[in-house]
């Protein structure tokens, strides 16, 4: 990964910079340490950018889902208050109202549960990856001490 080699460099900048005498702190050029940041930020996987995008994807659909549902609610409320006049035509529209408040809950519920799985299956993926990067490392700075 390309991400690996950038990060043995900005180790080796950091490990030959000047040190500071009487400290733990060392000297390090700036621009070169940003740019060095600036160029893993571009060769970050895909899957941390789509665990992004999932998780804004996520909040969508959930904000989409609460509109229906809310509108369905408007709508069959709406239904109620036009069939009050006579009580049979009324139960009916009660029941109708209450089966689409119903099923508007339970289609929201569904796909809030199935926005979350996925985002949680796309975290779990990226939480894998960095693992795997983060041994690689540990790894790769134990060869070199």
């Amino acid at each position: 990964m390309e991400i690996l080699s950038i990060l043995e460099t900005l180790e080796d900048i950091i490990e030959k910079s000047v040190s500071v005498p009487f400290s733990g702190r060392c000297l390090v050029d700036r621009e070169e340490i940003l740019e060095i940041i600036k160029e893993m930020r571009l060769k970050l996987p895909d899957d941390l950018k789509q665990a992004k995008w999932v998780k804004e994807e996520r909040q969508r659909i959930l904000m989409e889902a609460q509109k229906e549902a809310n509108n369905v609610v408007k709508e069959a409320e709406s239904k109620i208050s036009a069939l009050v006049d006579e009580h049979e035509i009324s139960k009916q529209a009660y029941d109708q109202a209450n089966e689409i408040i119903s099923n508007a809950q339970k289609n929201a519920k569904e796909i809030r549960l199935g926005t979350r799985e996925y985002a949680d299956s796309i975290l779990n993926k990226v939480e894998e990856i960095l693992k795997e990067a983060l041994e690689v490392v540990q790894a790769d700075r134990s060869e070199l001490k």
